[in-house]
């Protein structure tokens, strides 16, 4: 059982001893925490935050905690319920709030939560932040308000629906043209909050023909709930069996979007943002930002349109700084996470969908024709084991002193380019690892680049 308190949040087990896990008590203290942070942030005579939660056994518990602490603290509270994390953030500045509270754990199993944690731009807060809230509940430093002074609750039950008006406001996305493609679309929502808010989405849109998949939000995934190949088989044989054009999984928290192709095969987490980007770039220039893990596909096709890509630390956070800093039209993260500044700062599986669809009925292509289309790139995703005693920072400075002559990226942990190919090692923060990413043309072109770069990094540790 696990507790991780991190600066983006708490993430935990449920159930076990205090302080190990997440529990009620770690609940409240931290969401104590959280609300001192707000109050001392901005001192005012009132207060509001958005709680939201995905779909989660534990969710409502959670929920309950939070809500309870955070009115005890004097604070009112804006209660979503069942929500997504683009939702909580698109509500937190639209309905002028101090900030907000995510209650999930993203694709992690169902045992697992979290308090995810925002500020009063629906961003999620900084690192800086993140270590103020943490200080605040190491010390158990919060002040509770008394019972004349006790906040309120109040439930929004349109949240979803006003997230979806919002997207459907964009001059990107095309409802009529979705319409007239007539799409048959196969979904995925690992029976969370993505089965209410997809489906809306896809109706607002006017796709007529929707094939559910686990769209009923009780908190038992049917499989592991991270989008990736190996745990879309399902959805994969449907598709190609009942003649879909095409399928659309998210995560529990609707933050991380992958597409499937017409003939069941997978379009990509990776291209996910590569393709929005293609049709954004092709309506509006403007820089590009991915992190430093992710495609150089996506360089490829920014520096096709003549805009300018930059990479960023790993790290929604990162991201999101980054393209603040480079007035990007579009960003995000090779695990299938779309930021859309123009809508708000943070990865949303359901603007991804609503412009992935208009660019796929702009094109009327087939699912694989438009991947095809797309540079063609394979990650392999390795790790050297160290021991504690390894000095894991003098291996990247030694590998960043032999391959000097390359392009070297420095920003987070060491990045080697070799023209369209590249090593990215990063070191962990919580194990004696370096992870070690390498992206090439080919699958064994790429782990022979990772088996290259990994061996140096062993000689360095006999010397």
């Amino acid at each position: 059982m696990t507790l991780i308190k991190s600066i983006s949040g708490i993430r935990g087990t449920i159930g076990g001893k205090p302080g190990e896990n997440l529990t009620p008590l770690d609940i409240i203290k931290f969401s104590a925490a959280y609300g001192e942070w707000i109050k001392r942030k901005d001192p005012k005579s009132s207060y509001k935050v958005v709680v939201g939660r995905d779909a989660r056994i534990s969710g409502e518990i959670c929920e309950n905690l939070v809500i309870s602490t955070l009115n005890s603290l004097g604070i009112d509270v804006i209660n979503l319920g069942l929500s997504t994390t683009p939702t909580v953030e698109v509500i937190v500045p639209k309905h002028e709030a101090d900030g907000g509270i995510i209650l999930t754990a993203s694709h992690n199993p169902k045992q697992w939560n979290a308090l995810k944690l925002l500020n009063k731009k629906g961003e999620f807060v900084s690192a800086n932040d993140g270590k103020e809230i943490l200080a605040i509940a190491e010390v158990d430093n919060f002040m509770f308000a008394d019972v004349d002074t006790l906040g309120k609750t109040r439930i929004l039950e349109d949240a979803m629906d006003q997230h979806i008006e919002d997207i459907l406001a964009v001059d990107l996305v095309n409802k009529e043209l979705i319409q007239n493609a007539n799409f048959k679309i196969a979904i995925d929502c690992v029976n969370s909050t993505g089965g209410i808010a997809v489906p809306k989405l896809l109706k607002a849109l006017g796709v007529q023909i929707i094939e559910e998949l686990y769209c009923e939000p009780n908190g038992h995934f049917p499989h592991n709930p991270e989008p990736l190949p190996e745990n879309l088989g399902e959805i994969s044989s449907v598709i190609k069996d009942k003649g879909f054009d095409l399928g659309i999984v998210v995560d529990p928290d609707v933050d991380r979007l992958a597409f499937i192709n017409e003939d069941g095969s997978m379009f990509g987490e990776e291209y996910t943002l590569v393709a929005v980007a293609d049709y954004i770039l092709s309506k509006r220039k403007g820089s590009t930002v991915s992190n430093l893990s992710s495609t150089i596909a996506l360089r490829n096709i920014t520096e096709k349109h003549d805009c300018q890509y930059t990479s960023s630390a790993v790290g929604e956070v990162n991201v999101v700084e980054k393209m603040k800093e480079t007035n990007a039209v579009i960003g995000g993260e090779g695990n299938g996470g779309i930021i859309f500044p123009e809508l708000h700062y943070g990865r949303d599986a359901l603007v991804g969908i609503a412009l992935f669809l208009t660019h796929l009925a702009s094109k009327k292509m087939k699912m694989t024709e438009l991947k095809a289309s797309y540079p063609n790139y394979f990650i392999s995703k390795n790790k050297i084991e160290l021991t504690p005693e390894t000095d894991v920072d003098r291996i990247l400075d030694l590998l960043t002193v032999k391959y000097e002559k390359e392009e070297i990226n420095t920003i987070d942990g060491v990045k080697i380019i070799f023209g369209n190919e590249w090593v990215h090692l990063r070191k962990s923060n919580t194990e004696p690892i370096i992870r070690v990413y390498s992206e090439s043309e080919s699958e064994a072109r790429a782990n022979e680049l990772a088996e290259m770069i990994m061996k140096d990094a062993y000689s360095f540790t006999q010397n």
